[in-house]
């Protein structure tokens, strides 16, 4: 982004528990699914664990209803892991990875859900391009659509693949640098440009930035949050809360807000490395209830 651009631009806002009480979330209702309804499309042979991980964390924030979209193969096993959630098969390839044209059995589901998160437990590259698109087109005109992991590796260089609806995008900052095809050297800025160029919201590493330049970055979280699964946590807290009807800003700010609360309560009651990421997803509710 040219130096004269940036300077234009509105400064960080720091995210605080004032600033989230300020901009309350939706107030919920007694329905599942007048709550939302949560779609996660993921979980190959390989790892069908960060599917669940992201509906486990959907549900603790709030949401609903939850549909798990995973490996055939693996497809019973979820189901009896999570007994929270509707299980749709998904078919795939001889290598245990999901196939892309085969997301048309969750056609119905990407139709009815207000959020669909696409990306936790895929495996392949070329599958997942393929994927991309045609989930953008089944969802529905209004449904929140959040990309993580091998999903954002698909969209990167391609703005328009995930269609043209609300979007928000998850980016460790190794996907990051794929996304703006060069190396990251200030999340800041780095974080803005993603958000202007794919035209969705971006949380990536404690900042959360909207495609109109405006950028919140919330605290540091603690070196524990940095452990397998916890992007999955992260991603799926998001999805969660959009499903409640929280805009997708709100949504990616108050999700990764409440990410790295329930990293820095982990690391005091724990210690700072060693807990889990089913830790995370369960602490994520108190987190929400200290917020008031």
């Amino acid at each position: 982004m040219p130096e004269r651009a940036r300077r234009t631009l509105p400064p960080a806002e720091e995210v605080t528990p004032e600033l989230l009480r300020s901009w309350p979330l939706p107030e919920p209702s007694g329905s599942k699914r007048s709550r939302g309804e949560v779609l996660v499309v993921g979980g190959a042979l390989r790892s069908p664990g960060a599917a669940m991980l992201a509906g486990r964390a959907a549900l603790r924030v709030g949401a609903g209803r939850l549909t798990l979209a995973v490996g055939r193969s693996v497809a019973a096993q979820v189901a009896v892991a999570v007994p929270e959630s509707g299980v749709v098969p998904l078919p795939e390839t001889s290598a245990g990875s999901i196939r892309g044209a085969g997301v048309r059995a969750a056609a119905d589901d990407l139709a009815g859900a207000d959020a669909v998160l696409l990306g936790p437990g895929l495996d392949d590259a070329a599958e997942t391009a393929r994927m991309l698109p045609r989930a953008a087109r089944a969802a529905g005109r209004d449904t929140v659509l959040v990309l993580d992991a091998y999903a954002l590796g698909a969209l990167a260089g391609h703005p328009r693949l995930a269609g043209t609806g609300p979007r928000i995008l998850t980016p460790n900052t190794e996907e990051a640098a794929r996304l703006l095809g060069r190396e990251t050297d200030d999340l800041d800025a780095d974080a803005r440009e993603l958000a202007r160029r794919y035209g969705a919201v971006v949380s990536c590493f404690g900042r959360v930035a909207s495609p109109d330049g405006r950028l919140l970055t919330v605290g540091d979280g603690e070196v524990g949050l940095g452990t397998s699964g916890s992007g999955d946590a992260l991603a799926g807290a998001i999805t969660g809360l959009a499903a409640r009807g929280a805009e997708p800003l709100q949504a990616a700010v108050w999700g990764t807000a409440l990410h790295a609360a329930a990293g820095r309560s982990l690391s005091a009651r724990v210690g700072r490395l060693g807990y889990l990421a089913s830790e995370i997803v369960d602490r994520l509710t108190a987190e929400l209830e200290a917020v008031g």
